[in-house]
């Protein structure tokens, strides 16, 4: 073990070769990149979760598909509106199954990632008309996981329910 840690001490890059390259943040290419785990047993057809995918998500951009294996793919977007809009409009199904979907930070480790959780509109019936507003029944859907504060608090109410998005964890 001494001799791997003198010879690896030896090792250095001589003036011919320069003081070496640092890369710096700038030269980085901006993508928005969406971690998911398709919640099946089955082989993924990545060309056909492509073509499922784009008309759904109308991407002007486009996006693009990595597979990492044992159910999980990264979908990568160059625009972070198209991505946001993804995120939002969760839950997202294939064939059926869930996808869970998590932002996914690219100087991060894939293996850091929980996948744990997904956002679901949860809609609440039956209470009382002094009760039918958005913080009541956000007060009453913290049970079942993180409730997402709604953007527009109108947008929710009318009819006899009122719905909330709601992250839970799936795994439960």
């Amino acid at each position: 073990m001494e001799d791997l840690t003198t010879d690896w001490n030896h090792l250095t890059l001589s003036e011919k070769e320069g003081p070496g390259c640092s890369l710096d943040e700038e030269l980085s290419s901006p993508e928005f990149i969406i971690a998911t785990k398709f919640l099946t047993k089955r082989p993924l057809n990545i060309y056909a979760i492509t073509k499922t995918f784009t008309p759904l998500w109308r991407s002007r951009n486009r996006f693009k598909v990595r597979n990492l294996g044992d159910q999980k793919i990264l979908f990568v977007f160059d625009n972070k509106v198209e991505a946001d809009k993804v995120i939002q409009s969760e839950p997202w199904t294939f064939d059926k199954h869930l996808i869970v979907m998590e932002r996914y930070d690219p100087s991060s480790s894939i293996d850091e990632l929980a996948l744990d959780k997904t956002t679901f509109w949860v809609q609440v019936h039956g209470l009382p008309i002094k009760f039918m507003n958005v913080k009541a029944v956000e007060k009453i859907c913290e049970v079942l996981g993180k409730v997402i504060p709604t953007i527009n608090p109108n947008a929710p109410e009318g009819g006899n329910f009122i719905r909330v998005r709601v992250s839970m964890d799936w795994c439960q």
